[in-house]
């Protein structure tokens, strides 16, 4: 059987892999090449030691609940280099009206689950607090009872109020999905919050009793590709066990996965440098060509790529199904990483990092502390911060060259933690065109995606644009396309 995948990140990486095991399991004869544009591998996922500090350009761990990305490094061997966050400092920061405050402790993403935090909490007003408890009162409605898509600002203005969603949600989801909370859609995207308004009418009462009733899920947690903090959610005990924390990365950093998972490859399966132009198909076969001649031709093919670059090397195979997927939009967004000496910095640095409200006017969306949040980031005595800036309620800043990030990040850190010193490590990456945004109607439009791909034999398309954005998703999304694929 000859398999073409078709794109270089982790979900491409995984196909790859999946689909080697099983060949090796079932005795069958596989040639499999992965085709990358890039001349490297793992896409978003890019780590660099310069220094003593150790830096994430894209993704910095990955969700250790959900099983997918946690089974594949057992898999691999590389458990044992798993490094989990410091809890002593597990807090959230919400830069609000020009200070930092702690997200109130027990507040899960969306709602709080503790009485005395939430009514100490310097982030709310009086009136905002009544208005969330009102949510133990409220009935259920909107798309809890009719089963219609609702977007998640929609539902969180409606269960828990506007400054719910604007000091808590919306920062907090531009951090994950770079998204605009009233365009992202709550099933596609928070469905387990759905459910518990349809179990348990109230939102709050529901995460309350799932607390007592498993308090080992951490099922409201979300991984995005780009998640700014990484522990935003992570108010939730006991969330993976007493092995690891709910967020998890590698000792050397994300590229450890990539690295390994390339290694398991036959030396011929990788194909760099090489950009998918055309994808023809004849009759039970394919063909895919790049755009400097290359040709491969294939019985099956996995497209592990963006769902615009899918749709354009789709659009004269099935034009339908180029359009649905052309449908998905994508945000871009851009990560500035500094590093200072511990002294220069005069705040506490006791937290995993602080979001930005939209309302504040800032061009930061996030900042995460991670010489805090995970050890061997910085040398001793140093820190690093990684400020994240973009997204769709901000895209104009990314239009500006690298020195102008720059400055808006060092500016705005110096308004959040007081820093004013040259850093002495500058780091600037950008992610054009790499979220997928999950409008509402998203699974809809997925459902309708699915079908018109399953009439063409042979085809299979995964990744971050679907069913789940972040690395573990990835993974799930990649291994049931190998096993598809040669099913």
């Amino acid at each position: 059987m000859k398999l073409v995948i078709v794109g270089g990140g982790v979900t491409a990486l995984a196909a790859a892999h999946r689909a080697v095991e099983l060949a090796r399991e079932r005795g069958l004869d596989l040639d499999v090449k992965l085709v990358e544009a890039r001349r490297r591998l793992g896409g978003t996922i890019a780590t660099e030691r310069a220094d003593g500090f150790l830096v994430e350009a894209g993704p910095d761990s990955f969700l250790s609940e959900k099983p997918w990305a946690l089974a594949l490094c057992r898999r691999l061997g590389l458990e044992g280099r798993l490094v989990r966050t410091d809890d002593r400092f597990r807090k959230v920061f919400v830069w609000f009206r020009g200070r930092l405050h702690p997200l109130p402790d027990g507040f899960q993403l969306l709602a709080p689950t503790r009485l005395a935090p939430f009514v100490t909490s310097s982030l709310f007003s009086w009136r905002g607090k009544a208005r969330m408890a009102l949510d133990l009162l409220l009935p259920r409605g909107g798309g809890a009872v009719g089963g219609d898509d609702e977007s998640l600002g929609a539902f969180v203005r409606r269960r828990l109020g506007a400054e719910a969603l604007e000091r808590v949600a919306q920062p907090l989801v531009a951090g994950i999905y770079t998204a605009d909370p009233d365009e992202l859609s709550v099933a596609a995207t928070m469905p387990r919050f759905v459910d518990v308004e349809r179990r348990h009418r109230s939102v709050i009462l529901g995460l309350r009793r799932g607390l007592v009733q498993a308090p080992g899920d951490a099922g409201l947690a979300t991984s995005g590709t780009s998640s700014a903090i990484g522990g935003t959610s992570s108010a939730l005990s006991g969330t993976s066990g007493a092995r690891w924390s709910l967020f998890v990365t590698f000792a050397d950093g994300m590229e450890t996965l990539v690295r390994t998972l390339a290694d398991r490859l036959p030396d011929s399966a990788i194909v760099l440098g090489q950009r998918v132009g055309a994808l023809e198909r004849d009759g039970a076969h394919w063909r895919v060509t790049s755009a400097d001649g290359a040709r491969f031709d294939a019985d099956r093919v996995i497209l592990a790529t963006e769902a615009h670059a899918s749709a354009r090397l789709l659009r004269y195979v099935d034009p339908a199904l180029a359009v649905l997927l052309g449908d998905i939009d994508y945000a871009g967004s851009a990560t500035v990483s500094l590093g200072f000496r511990r002294g220069e910095v005069p705040h506490a640095l006791d937290g995993f990092g602080f979001v930005v409200p939209r309302s504040e006017g800032k061009a930061l969306l996030a900042a995460t502390f991670s010489s805090v949040k995970y050890p061997g980031r910085a040398p001793a005595g140093h820190v690093l911060i990684r400020c994240f800036l973009g997204g769709t309620l901000n895209a104009e800043v990314l239009r500006e060259d690298d020195a102008s990030l720059v400055v808006r990040a060092r500016r705005e850190l110096g308004e959040a933690l007081g820093v004013a010193a040259e850093p002495g490590l500058v780091r600037v990456s950008r992610w054009p065109a790499s979220m997928p945004q999950y409008r509402v109607g998203h699974l809809a439009r997925v459902d309708a995606i699915q079908r018109r791909a399953a009439a063409l034999p042979g085809l299979h398309l995964t990744g971050a644009a679907y069913r789940g954005v972040g690395i573990a998703d990835c993974v799930r999304s990649g291994e049931a396309a190998a096993e598809a694929a040669l099913s």
